[in-house]
């Protein structure tokens, strides 16, 4: 698969919805032919804190199988799709932590010239999703990447409503991820995946 487009899944989740969408995009990946690694970053808070919400706790074993990420997983692909659920309208701080320290990479330019996305979940409707969204991108200018978002490029967008990247309101895991949101990520690493693979080729 040397030829084939590399995408790096990097994702925070506390709860386990932020991983599950994870999944679904690296499935989505896979099934347009990219080559796909998912990472998750690592923990910051205190299991005193984790231990606090069960299905925290649960997320956190039932992920201890998924590698925590490196710098190398951005350097290596051609497209990065990040995740965190949002926090007062920004990225979570374990995602902000990780991209933190990527500038030494950053420094020798090779963050430049790939494919970002980004994708988030929420409690409440409007509840920071697309300014979480837009908050993330805003480092993505800082590496010269070029920012895919879906937009309104296929029709299951206008049932999601949301134009810069997959989002979910899990309304304190009271709504599992759903149709809606696994239309949505299909449509995004698709994207993702089409474009950097017209990159890739000089296209």
């Amino acid at each position: 698969m040397s030829n084939a487009v590399k995408v790096s899944v990097i994702y925070y989740s506390s709860t386990g919805i932020g991983a599950e969408i994870a999944n679904t995009l690296v499935a989505e990946a896979e099934a347009a032919g990219a080559e796909v690694r998912l990472r998750r970053v690592p923990e910051l808070a205190p299991d005193a804190a984790i231990d606090s919400n069960p299905a925290w706790r649960a997320n956190v074993e039932a992920t201890r199988s998924v590698p925590e990420a490196t710098p190398d997983d951005v350097v290596w692909a051609d497209a990065v799709i990040f995740g965190s659920p949002t926090r007062f309208g920004n990225i979570a701080a374990q995602l902000k932590q990780y991209i933190d320290t990527l500038g030494g990479q950053w420094a020798q330019g090779k963050l430049a010239d790939k494919v970002y996305s980004g994708f988030t979940s929420s409690s409440t409707a409007h509840g920071g999703q697309e300014s979480t969204l837009l908050a993330l991108y805003n480092t993505i200018h800082h590496f010269g990447g070029i920012v895919v978002a879906p937009g309104y490029t296929d029709g299951s967008k206008f049932v999601d409503g949301n134009p810069y990247g997959t989002s979910h309101v899990d309304a304190q895991g009271e709504n599992k991820v759903d149709d809606v949101t696994r239309a949505a990520a299909s449509v995004q690493a698709r994207r993702v995946v089409k474009v950097a693979r017209a990159l890739k080729n000089g296209a």
